[in-house]
């Protein structure tokens, strides 16, 4: 009895060194040597400050930006929160919510129907990415607040339009940061002056 407890006992403890320690510094070291950029977030820095990352999304309002989808993350793009809403279909608060943006989106741009990113949530509510539907969708209201014609604002959205992940995987899709980062370096907003 005494030696398959001990048995029990050292095996708890290699086991936890091993798979507890030893497996998880090892797997985190090469992930900083060979991928550091991935390994930590795959921050974006603009003038010495972390402004973002390229895989959590975040929220943008002004007209001259695109616009992300919408987020179910806490308050809104809450990584500490990540999660979807978990309301089903047939929920009255979604029901509603998906009709108010529906609306506010149609009045904005009446003659395309509202595609279905711009007003449901990603499981995780932190999606960095929408839609070409989406983003053609916002073409009109971008390039009018930043003064500049629509095939301009559509050439910068083609260059960041990423393909099928090994050409079957996934749906085409648009980093809005990297987007609305190349737009402002491109083409930067004009505040009006008071």
């Amino acid at each position: 009895m005494k030696k398959n407890l001990w048995i029990s006992i050292a095996m708890t403890v290699v086991t936890t060194v091993l798979l507890g320690l030893i497996y998880p510094l090892v797997v985190t070291g090469l992930a900083q040597m060979l991928f550091p950029h991935k390994a930590n977030g795959q921050l974006v820095v603009k003038n010495g400050k972390v402004i973002g990352s390229k895989i959590i999304g975040q929220g943008f309002s002004g007209p001259g930006y695109f616009h992300s989808r919408p987020s179910a993350a806490g308050n809104g793009y809450d990584a500490a929160n990540s999660g979807g809403s978990n309301l089903g279909p047939t929920n009255q608060k979604l029901l509603n919510r998906v009709k108010t943006v529906v609306a506010s989106a149609q009045a904005a741009n009446p003659a395309v129907s509202v595609p279905i990113d711009m007003v449901t949530t990603s499981a995780s509510g932190l999606d960095p990415h929408i839609t070409p539907a989406n983003a053609e969708f916002q073409l009109s209201r971008v390039a009018k607040a930043r003064a500049i014609s629509v095939e301009q604002v559509q050439a910068v959205v083609s260059k960041h339009t990423e393909g099928r992940q090994f050409g079957i995987l996934g749906e085409p899709r648009i980093n809005v940061l990297e987007l609305n980062l190349d737009l402002d370096r491109q083409f930067p907003v004009t505040l009006p002056k008071p």
